[in-house]
């Protein structure tokens, strides 16, 4: 089994119709895609694998040699328990959003991230827009619903990580295995250092590295909004004992204050005969904000239980 490869640019040609069902096929059966021929530059993407490559060695890695997780596996590996460290990633990782302060000694950092971001958020509209045609929605529902409204209230941010050369990576995980809580996640992986997997039909498959690709994946919310037809995944990162896998993965999510709920285009169907056929949400109506709440302390628990939580709220 691999993960679907799909060329965007095909969407604009004669292929459209197939290209709409490989999109389909891959939110309803895997909950990850990626995706070639985006309409982002490969000088572009060049330049945002150089400045977080360079960032991370001037800025970040003497930090990382002496963060918790290095240090708690030395401690762990003294012992020789044999146990793994399970509330530990091994992970350097911040966060890019348009409220904080961004990083500004790597030369070029700042610009690239921002023109790249730019280009990445209407990518990330155009795969919902996508996703509402598949659905059967009116087109910006999605990006409606995320926004709270028609106002551009949406939260993109991005999460640029690293998951350096482990020397025992049996003993930790890269990042332990959940669902992301957001929308739509649109990542920008190593294409030489691998260590994604995805849960499939109760297998961890690879998401091989794919050169210039972008890895698209849907999150809790989609679930939400498209009464459960679209997953989100249980997916990891495996520590690695070779190669600095580098990883820029951006969230496209609804705003704190948005209202999420199935779309009541798919709660209620109507049959041939016009006679209404009532289809049971299969999901609460919350809001964003206070799933984040619930999410922040159970991110690594099953999904379940944090939508039984919110709806009690």
């Amino acid at each position: 089994m691999a993960i679907p490869v799909i060329d965007f640019s095909k969407l604009n040609g004669e292929e459209r119709a197939k290209t709409l069902a490989q999109i389909a096929v891959a939110c309803e059966e895997w909950g990850f895609f990626q995706l070639v021929n985006h309409g982002i530059t490969e000088e572009v993407l060049e330049r945002v694998k150089r400045v977080c490559s360079e960032h991370y060695k001037v800025e970040r890695e003497e930090g990382f040699n002496n963060s918790e997780a290095v240090k708690s596996l030395k401690d762990l590996v003294e012992k020789k328990s044999g146990e793994k460290l399970e509330n530990l990633d091994w992970e350097d990782v911040f966060l890019l959003s348009d409220d904080n302060e961004w990083p500004s000694t790597t030369p070029g950092f700042k610009e690239t991230m921002a023109e790249y971001r730019s280009e990445l958020k209407k990518l990330a509209c155009e795969v919902t827009q996508v996703m509402d045609e598949n659905l059967g929605l009116p087109k910006g529902y999605i990006n409606k619903a995320f926004n709270g409204g028609d106002e551009n209230n949406a939260f993109f941010g991005t999460k640029v990580s690293h998951y350096p050369p482990c020397p025992h990576p049996e003993l930790i995980n890269g990042l332990r295995p959940h669902t992301d809580a957001g929308g739509v996640i649109l990542l920008f992986q190593d294409d030489k250092v691998g260590g994604l997997q995805v849960l499939k039909d109760g297998q961890w498959i690879d998401v091989q590295p794919l050169h210039s690709a972008i890895v698209i994946n849907t999150g809790d919310q989609i679930e939400v909004l498209s009464n459960g037809k679209y997953k989100s995944v249980l997916h990891r990162v495996n520590a690695m004992a070779d190669g600095n896998r580098r990883s820029i993965v951006s969230f496209y999510n609804p705003s704190l204050k948005a209202t999420i709920a199935p779309a009541t285009e798919l709660v209620q169907n109507t049959n041939q005969d016009d006679d209404q056929v009532d289809q049971e949400a299969n999901y609460p109506k919350f809001v964003f904000g206070d799933y984040m709440s619930v999410y922040a302390d159970q991110k690594f628990l099953p999904k379940e239980p944090r939508f039984q939580a919110v709806k009690a709220m």
